[in-house]
């Protein structure tokens, strides 16, 4: 097996609201999340030896546990589950996107190895166990699995995939602060009631944008509580001229805005560099 370069792409929430916490101390959600063009680096091939080396590299490589992290997850549970037979492997990630940024980095590159491992060495595990293998991961890591805006309804595992691509122009600014999942959604005090409706995947792009901009992240509010800098990002990226709006993904610390072209997005992430050297600003578009 000869080198194989896969891309991970970056996980995006649009909206996230959290109907209600589960007697398991989980939460239940409803998100419209899509995907953009900013991406993780994985290089797998096969080890002659009898164990698995995985390294990770790049900017963001720091604070990723070695032993125990998404990768490690997936390999066990297919061994476990015999379908790997005795395969071992030689896998590098090149962290581009940032650890505990609420863009599902780690999610993206378990999801994206399943798929490969399961599609190109023929493990033969049907759709059904697939998203069951990768609930096992994560809560993400079935969104991840293809690349697809999707909505997830809040009802147990269930969510729509959209064969429309939104085509938005995104500014994605990382102020390297690194939020623990747990600890928002424990300490989240906002809750939106439940709806059945789903947005269309038939709405024009306009409509899109209107629906994104009425609607909200609940968990920005305890986002901001413990890092009231997240707030004044947020501020500054939404009084930017042509942002339609700006929020946090998934449980942050990461901001988003999204504009109506891509030269705007641009002049607010030269404005940003200037403001915050240090912070992470990328101008990307959603695929």
């Amino acid at each position: 097996m000869k080198i194989i370069n896969l891309k991970s792409f970056c996980k995006i929430n649009l909206t996230l609201n959290v109907t209600k916490k589960l007697d398991n101390g989980y939460h239940s959600i409803q998100s419209l999340v899509t995907f953009c063009n900013i991406y993780d680096k994985i290089s797998i091939k096969k080890n002659s030896q009898l164990k698995d080396s995985i390294l990770f590299t790049g900017k963001f490589k720091n604070g990723i546990n070695k032993n125990n992290n998404t990768i490690t997850k997936l390999l066990y549970i297919l061994r476990k589950k015999k379908l790997l037979k005795k395969k071992y492997f030689k896998i590098i990630i090149k962290k581009n996107i940032p650890h505990g940024s609420g863009l599902g980095g780690g999610s993206s590159n378990a999801a994206t190895l399943l798929r490969f491992l399961n599609y190109k060495m023929n493990l033969k595990i049907n759709v059904k166990e697939l998203y069951k293998i990768a609930s096992k991961i994560g809560s993400d890591t079935p969104i991840n699995l293809y690349k697809k805006n999707t909505y997830i309804t809040g009802i147990k595992d269930k969510f729509f995939r959209f064969d429309r691509k939104f085509k938005l122009n995104i500014l994605i600014v990382y102020p390297n602060i690194i939020c623990s999942t747990k600890k928002i959604f424990s300490n989240n005090k906002n809750f939106t009631k439940f709806k059945k409706k789903l947005i269309s995947n038939k709405l024009k792009k306009e409509k899109i944008i209107n629906f994104l901009k009425r609607s909200n992240n609940d968990l920005e509010e305890a986002v901001i509580r413990f890092y009231p800098k997240v707030k004044k990002l947020i501020d500054l990226i939404n009084s930017q001229n042509g942002c339609y709006f700006s929020r946090i993904t998934g449980s942050g610390s990461a901001c988003i805005g999204i504009f109506c072209d891509k030269r705007s997005a641009i002049y607010t992430q030269k404005l940003i560099k200037l403001k915050f050297p240090k912070y992470w600003c990328v101008v990307s578009k959603t695929i």
